[in-house]
């Protein structure tokens, strides 16, 4: 639906709602949840919960105050929930929010997240929409939960690489969201269940733009490649990039493996943001001093070619 004071709705892929209430305050709206990835149940309510900000960091606002929204068997013991809630307790108290309550159903499987609440200066909110030809984009999480998450529940990843990738998904997107907000960037999308070439389609189509990815260039979490190579796939994986098939030119060299990574169904993942040029390094430079992960210059923002949105190079 439109209204004058909706600045951002359904009619792009962006990540959060925004609500004018004055022309100084307009509301960030989201919300996020899903089934456990992990076995420890504090770390899923971590995790659920950072992902679920990451919506609103996406779009360069300031979290304020979330809800808790839980899914929870009769008949699984309570001492469960209790440690999910606390996981997303902590993980709030880090973004300075306040869980102001909540709601809980049964439900045969655990599910846990966050509907959050922020707030940003009307205009100012960063969109998915607005990258412009010229623009770097720069990567702030390396990729690959997907399929090691997938692996951990198969109990073949190993523990040091599901440790890495607990980690990952665990950090906020915080401060690389208050960096971009600092230097000023032109858009903004965070890597979540679409995986990297799905919101980076996102991105291009509601800009009007197209795109040049570097494989070389993509941060990967270490022993990703490893578990592919044993076939190991998350199905979200295997939809994502069936979905983007028309959209991306894949270039000599690209494997099969290496799409299926491109596409990969991220939880919590990083921000993908598209910078001019001129503020490209002193993004870099920010985010460097912010200690902000395995930021990365991955590609760049094109006119568009009339053929594919997504042209992807080794």
């Amino acid at each position: 639906m439109s209204h004058p004071d909706l600045l951002v709705g359904t009619s792009t892929h962006d990540d959060a709602a925004v609500y004018r209430l004055s022309k100084d305050i307009a509301v960030v709206m989201t919300v996020d949840f899903f089934p456990p990835i992990v076995d420890d149940a504090y770390v899923f309510g971590e995790i659920a919960a950072a992902n679920s900000l990451s919506d609103v960091y996406a779009m360069g606002a300031e979290p304020i105050a979330a809800l808790n929204i839980v899914g929870f068997p009769a008949d699984l013991d309570i001492s469960i929930l209790t440690q999910i809630l606390k996981g997303g307790a902590n993980k709030a108290l880090e973004a300075g929010i306040v869980i102001a309550g909540g709601h809980t159903v049964a439900d045969e499987e655990p599910k846990y997240g966050l509907s959050v609440t922020g707030l940003v200066r009307p205009g100012a909110q960063v969109s998915n929409a607005t990258s412009r030809p010229g623009d770097w984009l720069v990567l702030t999480k390396p990729i690959g939960t997907g399929i090691i998450t997938t692996a951990g529940k198969q109990g073949v990843a190993p523990q040091s690489v599901m440790d890495e990738a607990i980690s990952i998904m665990a950090s906020l997107n915080k401060d690389a969201s208050e960096v971009m907000v600092e230097v000023g960037v032109n858009a903004c999308s965070d890597i979540t269940g679409f995986g990297l070439i799905g919101h980076l389609n996102e991105m291009v189509e509601g800009s009007g733009t197209s795109a040049e990815i570097q494989l070389s260039s993509i941060p990967v979490i270490d022993g990703t490649k490893d578990l592919l190579s044993n076939s190991i796939v998350p199905g979200g994986t295997l939809r994502n990039l069936e979905s983007v098939e028309n959209a991306v030119s894949w270039g000599e060299g690209i494997s099969d493996d290496d799409k299926l990574l491109l596409c990969d169904a991220q939880t919590s993942g990083g921000l993908l943001i598209s910078v001019p040029e001129p503020k490209l390094e002193p993004l870099l430079k920010k985010l460097s001093d912010k200690k902000v992960g395995a930021t990365s210059v991955v590609g760049k923002i094109v006119k568009p070619n009339g053929k594919s949105m997504i042209n992807v190079r080794v």
